[in-house]
């Protein structure tokens, strides 16, 4: 009679192997962060600012007087391309941080006098995007861009 044996990453016993931690259910949540967050964003800012491109022109802060023209191609990058990254969790954690800097700018220096009520949907992606660049895009990205989970 055979023995049967199973194999375990790395030699691993069987025991060890149970005590894994199990990480879908944490890369499914920021699946669903990254795009639930990055849909929201085109549909609400980029978009917008991609089709209405010349009234966007005419309405657009310029905090930092770098003229109106560069202050929109920066929005629509972040706004508009970024997200694309971020769905596909390539680069994710770069991408993320545009996004962070526009929010911030419009926090920060545009809409100075909102209150916590005014901006929440810019502090809610504060948080999103925040939790994308701290905790990463996790494993669940497009074909060739997954990284590899170390083995404790």
């Amino acid at each position: 009679m055979a023995q049967r044996t199973e194999q375990y990453p790395s030699g691993m016993t069987a025991a060890r192997a149970a005590a894994r931690p199990d990480y879908r259910a944490a890369d499914f949540g920021l699946l669903w962060l990254r795009v639930a967050a990055s849909l929201l964003i085109l549909a609400v800012h980029g978009v917008p600012k991609v089709l209405h491109f010349h009234a966007q022109l005419a309405v657009i802060e310029d905090p930092f007087h770098l003229g109106r023209w560069s202050s929109l191609l920066f929005a629509i990058f972040a706004e508009a391309l970024c997200p694309w990254f971020v769905i596909a969790g390539v680069a994710a954690r770069a991408a993320a941080v545009p996004l962070l800097v526009v929010t911030l700018i419009a926090l920060a220096m545009v809409h100075r006098a909102w209150s916590l009520e005014e901006g929440q949907f810019a502090w809610m992606l504060l948080i999103l995007y925040g939790t994308v660049v701290i905790a990463g895009p996790g494993q669940i990205r497009l074909r060739g861009a997954r990284a590899r989970r170390s083995q404790p």
